[in-house]
């Protein structure tokens, strides 16, 4: 017997992964990137993690597909900022579903609990997650399954049902418990998770869309950088250290590259339609956050042409273009 589990990287679904494997049932832990879990690549860290339960890792990269169908139509709507909580748990849901016969599984696991968050872990709200993904009793979820109807697997005798818990609400005393008796050592403490969930990320989202068509490529544009909104109304966005340059330094369709030449410092983005005058002012902003005196020319590489510009005149003043 074999499942796969949806593995956030947390707590609790490292939980559900043990008392699964605790019952000779082999698990297949599935992380599926949407582009939000994190803002920098995390694989390593997880197999540590999943090394303690002895279960392998599957990364499955569903980014482009999440932001094609999901992001921006969530049929149950999104929480308190831009995460679209229910709609994105049922996708997950229906990648696993879908990998059950390739990966020669039988059904599938995850960590929610009963009421630990508002949103996505209701009773009515793993009911919409049910019937979206089309779950159709395939779903387990070890530590609250005593608190919902028998799945399959537990009809069908796959799982005992009183091997399977009983947690609910949003205190963590119980997981806490499970850690000690476990000896798990590595694990994500509470707060961490989805990058949708975060006020900066979901307000750059949000002006993005109304300031003109959102592109893939701008899905990076707001989990990186300091983002500014120049006075002729372009989008600008510079990085804040090299590892920030080597994230930003990709070609986006919509942006053209500020690139400093003699100079150490950020690299920069501004809208390829800007006017002249934005696209001069991010160019001095760029410059500003480098290695730069004031009043001395420097150059840069921008739209193909090597130019020279200046730093803008401080930093305290750049702050009313940030967002």
């Amino acid at each position: 017997m074999k499942a796969l589990a949806l593995f956030s990287g947390g707590l609790d679904s490292l939980l559900a992964i043990k008392i699964i494997k605790d019952l000779g049932i082999e698990v297949l832990a599935l992380h599926f990137n949407i582009g939000f879990g994190a803002k920098q690549d995390k694989s390593e860290i997880l197999r540590q993690r999943l090394n303690q339960v002895g279960a392998e890792l599957k990364i499955v990269d569903i980014r482009k597909q999440f932001f094609d169908e999901i992001l921006f139509t969530p049929k149950f709507g999104y929480g308190k900022y831009f995460n679209p909580c229910i709609d994105c748990h049922a996708n997950m849901f229906s990648h696993a579903l879908k990998m059950l016969e390739s990966q020669g599984a039988s059904f599938v696991i995850s960590g929610e609990v009963l009421g630990q968050r508002p949103k996505s872990q209701r009773t009515e709200a793993l009911g919409q997650v049910e019937k979206l993904c089309e779950g159709n009793g395939l779903i387990v979820r070890p530590l609250c399954a005593k608190l919902l109807p028998p799945t399959i697997p537990e009809q069908k005798g796959w799982i005992p049902r009183e091997k399977l818990l009983d947690i609910s609400g949003r205190g963590r005393n119980r997981q806490l418990e499970l850690v000690q008796h476990y000896g798990i050592e590595y694990y994500e403490r509470p707060g961490g998770g989805c990058l949708l969930t975060e006020t900066s990320v979901a307000n750059k989202i949000k002006d993005i869309l109304s300031h003109r068509p959102i592109v893939f490529e701008d899905m990076e544009l707001v989990k990186f950088g300091r983002y500014m909104i120049l006075p002729n109304g372009a989008r600008c966005v510079i990085a804040r250290n090299e590892e920030e340059n080597q994230k930003l330094k990709f070609n986006h369709p919509k942006m053209s590259q500020i690139e400093l030449l003699d100079c150490i410092g950020p690299l920069g983005l501004v809208e390829k339609d800007a006017s002249e005058q934005d696209k001069n002012l991010a160019i001095s902003l760029t410059l500003l956050y480098g290695k730069t005196q004031i009043n001395q020319p420097y150059k840069v590489r921008f739209e193909g042409k090597e130019i020279e510009s200046f730093a803008f005149e401080s930093k305290e003043k750049a702050q009313q273009f940030l967002i």
